[in-house]
């Protein structure tokens, strides 16, 4: 889900709930303690230089129970963010601490939030010999010393 969407959104809701991809609810005394902008610069396995960048957001369960935050304030983070990071409208990704720190994805339900898993995927199934409908590698001195897999 895109920022604008999660903006978009906001202006239309009187509360702020997220559920975990196992539907359990985070607590709704959650605080979201930034809203920001990561850039990764990686090269992948097939020595493709590549850039990513997100607009991050963290949760976290806070131990006050008596505040809350409301769409209008978030719309306000997000606003401040947007002007003083020069944040575009990227996709949006969650951190939300459960045994580890786990990075989420963003839905909407039409009344919540719902975080939903990420998984991790080679960028360069042409250069490992991946084939991209079965997911299996095709067999031929792949991943050799110079072969330009990982």
């Amino acid at each position: 889900m895109k920022l604008s969407e999660i903006k978009h959104l906001l202006a239309n809701l009187t509360e702020i709930a997220f559920e975990l991809p196992n539907g359990d609810l985070v607590p709704n005394h959650f605080h979201i303690t930034e809203v920001g902008k990561v850039t990764k610069d990686f090269i992948d396995c097939g020595g493709v230089l590549r850039r990513e960048q997100v607009v991050n957001f963290q949760l976290w369960k806070a131990d006050d129970y008596d505040h809350r935050l409301h769409p209008e304030k978030l719309l306000h983070i997000i606003r401040i963010a947007e002007n003083v990071l020069n944040i575009q409208d990227k996709e949006v990704e969650v951190e939300y601490q459960t045994d580890t720190i786990g990075k989420y994805g963003l839905e909407f339900n039409g009344t919540r939030f719902i975080l939903t898993s990420k998984l991790t995927d080679c960028l360069a199934k042409d250069a490992c010999g991946i084939v991209d409908d079965s997911k299996e590698a095709i067999p031929q001195n792949i991943c050799t010393p110079g072969s330009g897999c990982c």
